[in-house]
């Protein structure tokens, strides 16, 4: 959307508040060549790959870039609905939900636009919706609820690159995690019984979480403190013991060390035990995507039962879910008013 600078002088136009709702993202098709533009742009990204830009650059685009595209086109094929992206379906449906329940508790005056660090809708494009809605504030909410360097550092990134243009910048609040969040806590509690009211309990729960290289972490990334804050909570909430409930690291890529233990090796081993259920949760993932439903729910489904185990089941992310839609709202309301 155009920005025509006359708005800012427009002063019968009511002053809005806007929330730009971000996630990672997703390729425009389950195509080689959707996947390599989306791929190229995520992997080049530093905040995601800190290697000498001048080395990553030579394997990224003399390997990686030649060798992975095809193989995620034909994972993303396994997920793609007729609505495209579930990522990105789930989003709009966050999207839409989310500014019904603000506008209820705040009024018109607030509008929430959706945009993706990598791929479409951009940050740009979101940003700019927002301006020429006239919002002079904007709040910026990751769906990563756990801070990473690798997710919540460089959405921050981006959104400050596009504010570079900007004539007048607005009043920017910018949320960096909500991994201890009651309201979250009390959400994924909530899903956790329910799917277990209906299908039984196993007898144990992963909660796997994306992974971070170790190193990440030993310069001071707190994004595996913050993930295992949440299996704590969440734990207590459940009431499980540190026998039945355990936190993994999942999707790992290339070949130094990344934090563990890792979900797939924990999986295997369990089987291999004599472990007969397994319920599976992601609770740093926001919407159900490429890495909960390709590699979790199917891949990792597959592992555990060639390796002895007898029932494995994903329970779904919080997505649209009505709890989780409350938990965002609380989120973003806490930074309405200040």
């Amino acid at each position: 959307m155009r920005f025509n600078a006359q708005q800012e002088f427009n002063h019968e136009q009511p002053v809005s508040t806007g929330v730009l709702l971000t996630n990672l993202g997703t390729p425009d098709a389950p195509t080689t060549k959707a996947v390599r533009a989306y791929l190229k742009e995520f992997l080049w990204d530093p905040r995601v790959v800190e290697q000498p830009r001048w080395l990553w650059w030579l394997v990224l685009n003399a390997v990686i870039l030649n060798v992975r595209p095809a193989k995620s086109a034909a994972a993303y094929r396994k997920v793609w609905t007729d609505e495209g992206s579930p990522l990105l379906a789930i989003g709009k449906n966050q999207q839409k939900k989310l500014a019904d329940s603000l506008r209820e508790a705040a009024g018109d005056h607030v509008h929430v636009e959706l945009a993706m660090r990598y791929g479409n809708p951009s940050i740009q494009a979101g940003l700019e919706t927002l301006r020429s809605k006239n919002c002079k504030k904007i709040i910026v909410l990751p769906l990563y609820p756990q801070y990473s360097a690798t997710t919540t550092a460089s959405t921050f990134d981006a959104v400050s690159d596009v504010l570079k243009s900007w004539r007048r910048v607005p009043e920017l609040h910018m949320i960096d995690a909500y991994h201890d969040h009651p309201a979250y806590i009390e959400a994924l509690t909530q899903s956790v019984r329910n799917y277990w009211a209906e299908h039984g309990k196993p007898e144990r729960l992963l909660m796997s979480y994306h992974g971070i290289p170790e190193r990440y972490f030993k310069n001071g990334d707190p994004y595996p403190c913050h993930c295992r804050k949440t299996a704590r909570l969440l734990r207590e909430q459940l009431e499980l013991d540190e026998e039945s409930s355990f936190v993994s690291f999942q999707s790992r890529f290339g070949r130094e060390q990344w934090m563990q233990p890792y979900t797939d090796a924990t999986l295997k081993a369990w089987g291999e035990e004599g472990v007969k259920s397994v319920d599976v949760i992601c609770p740093g993932f926001a919407a159900d995507c490429l890495e909960t439903i390709e590699e979790v729910a199917m891949e990792n489904r597959d592992y555990f039962l060639e390796a002895g185990g007898q029932q494995y089941r994903y329970i779904p992310a919080l997505n649209d879910g009505d709890a989780h839609i409350k938990a965002l709202s609380q989120i973003v309301m806490k930074h309405l008013g200040s």
